[in-house]
């Protein structure tokens, strides 16, 4: 069954490869349920997880980023080649996830996990700061190609989600705009960025972003 295998927080550290010096990214395992709830606009919220430290609010959190999910099937894909142990949160997850396709994700794809729902919005990005805690020479260029970036979600109701809590699809929008397609057209596909407007609910930014690129002279 599709679960959460472990949820995941940060505390602020100090940080050389952090545009403001800190960041929240390494995150670990905790015990027990944790309050997840609607976090705010971006530049002023920060996590939707009570207890999670977030740096960056230009970049990160907000209402659009409440809820990172990786799966723990790509992680291990990840450590293989790697050759190195992947524990939960290192890639900044909140949920670590078994059983679900998280990448194949649908912008709008609504999950019941614990007691809140989630609504998928939009995949993970990598920057300088993800880089810096993996230690891997290339990291960035490296993850961008492989295009297993995960999601993140905004709460759409609040409540406690703990380890072990089930996670079920209630609603599946009628578009194939996935996670995996989105990433590509931000990254190294933007000829795809059309395509991401069949769907509804994806974010303003990105909405305006794929109408910038329409404008733009041939």
């Amino acid at each position: 069954m599709a679960h959460v295998l472990s949820v995941n927080t940060g505390s602020r550290l100090d940080s050389d490869h952090a545009d403001v010096g800190h960041t929240g990214i390494g995150k670990r395992p905790v015990s027990g349920p944790v309050l997840v709830r609607e976090p705010g606009p971006r530049g002023e919220g920060g996590s939707g997880l009570d207890g999670d430290h977030i740096s960056d609010l230009r970049h990160h959190g907000g209402s659009d980023q409440a809820v990172y999910a990786y799966a723990r099937e790509d992680l291990d894909e990840w450590a293989a080649e790697l050759g190195r142990e992947l524990p939960p949160g290192l890639f900044g997850e909140n949920l670590t996830t078994v059983g679900v396709d998280v990448t194949g994700a649908l912008v709008g794809e609504r999950w019941r996990v614990g007691g809140v729902l989630l609504e998928v919005t939009r995949p993970r990005i990598p920057c300088r700061t993800f880089a810096g805690v993996m230690g891997q020479r290339g990291w960035v260029r490296t993850f961008t190609r492989r295009a297993v970036p995960g999601a993140y979600l905004r709460v759409v109701e609040p409540g406690p989600v703990s380890a072990g809590d089930g996670i079920t699809v209630v609603t599946r929008p009628d578009h194939d705009v996935t996670m995996g397609l989105v990433f590509r057209a931000l990254t190294l596909e933007p000829e795809l960025l059309p395509r991401l407007l069949a769907a509804d609910t994806l974010p303003e930014d990105l909405r305006d972003r794929v109408g910038r690129r329409a404008s733009d002279p041939v």
